[in-house]
């Protein structure tokens, strides 16, 4: 799609599969509150692009009716919710979530299925407006969440060596994400590497006092204080 407006159109009208937005929300969203001499019939021609498109991608529905429909007063995407990549990925997630602490292994089958969706950050070029924007900024804190869930399945089915590796990346890469600084400690001390874990530690509050001029954060010093105790509990730790 060469146009900013019709992959932001597309965006919006997916973010919302089966439910109509309003010709208002689109205009904020496709305009941003810049002035636009006639919106209703812009939208429309952006309309036509985003069907266009659509046919392209085999998305007819019948024999003449194209997926994207024009109702009163918006448009709606009428595909199931399914069928958005997005809305995929959260509900993979939020499954697995709801299964980790019972069912590790399939928890991990479910993460690993969202997480292979993403194909770089989410909504990238579709426009700077607010939903877009905040839709982007969810899902990238939902992916986040993944990631850590899936290391933690990981902890908790005994693969240390892929977790641990794949912390220290999560490390380098959000360095005052505490959350991955944790499981990390966790991870090392699970295996018998009580002084890596409290490197970790130290590191970690190195890190945010010279970057924020904080402390860490009750996490992370609760998790210290175990290791430094040798807490029986950490054997089998796999969930915060």
């Amino acid at each position: 799609m060469g146009s900013s407006k019709v992959r932001t159109m597309l965006a919006v009208l997916a973010l919302e599969a089966g439910q109509a937005v309003s010709h208002t929300d689109l205009a904020d969203e496709l305009w941003s509150g810049d002035t636009v001499r006639n919106p209703r019939n812009a939208m429309q021609a952006h309309a036509t692009r985003v069907r266009r498109v659509l046919k392209g991608e085999g998305g007819r529905c019948g024999s003449e009716t194209t997926v994207l429909r024009s109702v009163p007063n918006g448009y709606v995407l009428d595909v199931p919710r399914e069928h958005i990549d997005g809305h995929r990925f959260l509900d993979l997630a939020s499954q697995a979530a709801t299964t980790l602490s019972d069912a590790p292994e399939q928890a991990l089958r479910l993460l690993d299925s969202a997480l292979l969706l993403w194909r770089g950050p989410a909504l990238l070029d579709a426009g700077d407006g607010l939903r877009c924007r905040s839709a982007a900024r969810l899902f990238e804190e939902r992916r986040l969440s993944a990631l850590a869930d899936q290391v933690r399945a990981r902890i908790m089915l005994g693969d240390h060596a892929r977790a641990i590796a794949e912390l220290h990346r999560l490390v380098a890469q959000f360095p005052l994400r505490e959350h991955f600084c944790d499981l990390l400690m966790l991870a090392l001390y699970q295996v018998g590497r009580q002084g890596d874990a409290l490197e970790q530690f130290r590191l970690a509050r190195q890190r945010l006092d010279e970057e924020l001029g904080i402390r860490p954060g009750e996490l992370l010093q609760r998790r210290h204080a175990e290791i430094l105790a040798q807490d029986p509990a950490l054997a089998h730790a796999g969930l915060v």
